[in-house]
C-alpha cells in the first residue's frame, strides 16, 4: 500500500456516498495549490490524466 492509499481511504470513508461535478472538483484542486504551491506540477498531471482518461477507450 501507498502512502497516498490512506489519504485516498479516509476520502472513500467520509466523502465516498457525495455527488460533485467535474467544476467543483477543479476548483477544490484550485484551491488546493494556492495554498500548496509546491504540488502544482503533481496537481496538474492528475488533471490531465483525469481529463484524458476516456481516449483510451476510443
Amino acid at each position: 500500500m501507498y502512502f497516498t492509499d490512506r489519504g485516498l481511504e479516509e476520502l472513500e470513508e467520509r466523502r465516498g456516498d457525495e455527488e460533485v461535478t467535474l467544476s467543483w472538483l477543479a476548483a477544490k484542486m484550485r484551491a488546493f495549490v494556492d495554498a500548496n504551491p509546491e504540488f502544482e506540477n503533481a496537481v496538474e498531471r492528475l488533471a490531465t490524466y483525469l481529463a484524458r482518461d476516456d481516449e483510451d477507450d476510443e
